[in-house]
């Protein structure tokens, strides 16, 4: 059965997701080198007893969120492999893709650590716009609202009834008013990722990038920020250029999946946010999910 393992970003995260990996191998000492990196305990940032006040607060700042995340991903990729297990692709969403790379061996564990460090931080520091997620919709409807109003994109396509825009505050407030739609939600976010308002910290990513070498991929990767597998290192730097300035094209990633023959999704991290999203998108593919120590296994 060919099965893609896929890696899900910000929006995941869960208080107490580093209690559920903590004890597997390694586990510890990534903490712990993370956490000298960033001046942070990382660990008490995402475990269930913590007594930092604020807690969720804590871990929902992107300063954090990326690199808890790619921590407990990475933990969990590691020990599937080290059992037996691997993928005939692998993909990511967002800030997810930085784990495929670490799982395709493109970058060292080290290497995304100090990427996501870099990345974190231009992204924390873009206070320019904002975001907002869209559940049930029509979508000629939003395609035409988005082509008419200024400063508004599709920021996550995740599918086709659920996308994510990023704009001004004008603008979303403009189309908030203008579309039909079950749910409209603002997001509590520092800015307008994965769109033109990232221009800046897109260009300062991208020199930081010009400076790391990017290895042959062991595995195929499905981008999402250009919907197509890729094996070659200088493309795949590429591509992680553009994508904070650029959607996060997850439906086509999926219709990709399809075309390729995939039969199972594995979802590798602390939510089933991509589980549920494959499970109502591609029909009669088996959908499993890691999230924990017991579950190194599917």
């Amino acid at each position: 059965m060919t099965v893609a393992w896929v890696f899900p970003g910000q929006g995941s995260q869960k208080i107490g997701m580093a209690n559920k990996i903590i004890d597997l191998p390694n586990a510890r000492n990534r903490f712990d080198y993370a956490s000298e990196v960033f001046g942070r305990s990382l660990f008490e940032i995402c475990e269930q007893n913590s007594d930092i006040k604020n807690l969720s607060d804590d871990l929902n700042n992107t300063n954090n969120t990326q690199i808890c995340l790619f921590l407990v991903e990475s933990v969990l990729l590691d020990s599937l492999k080290e059992n037996g297990f691997k993928p005939n692709f692998i993909a990511g969403h967002s800030l997810g893709e930085i784990t495929a790379l670490y799982c395709a061996d493109v970058l060292t564990f080290e290497d995304c650590v100090s990427l996501i460090k870099v990345r974190s931080a231009l992204m924390a520091d873009a206070a320019t716009g904002s975001m907002a997620a869209l559940i049930g919709f029509d979508r000629n409807q939003l395609d035409l609202l988005v082509e008419e109003i200024d400063d508004l994109v599709i920021a996550n396509d995740n599918s086709s009834s659920q996308v994510v825009l990023s704009g001004s505050e004008k603008a979303l407030e403009n189309i908030s008013n203008r579309i039909m739609a079950k749910r409209f939600i603002k997001l509590n976010v520092s800015g307008a990722f994965h769109s033109p308002f990232m221009k800046e910290p897109s260009l300062r990513f991208s020199k930081y990038l010009d400076n790391l070498e990017f290895n042959r991929p062991s595995f195929p990767i499905l981008s999402n920020s250009n919907p197509s597998l890729c094996h070659d290192p200088d493309e795949l730097k590429v591509r992680l250029k553009n994508q904070m300035c650029n959607g996060v094209r997850w439906r086509e990633t999926m219709d990709l999946m399809r075309e390729n023959s995939i039969m199972h999704i594995v979802e590798i991290g602390p939510s089933n946010v991509l589980g549920g999203l494959g499970k109502r998108h591609l029909k009669g593919v088996k959908i499993s999910q890691v999230s924990s120590a017991d579950q190194i296994k599917y």
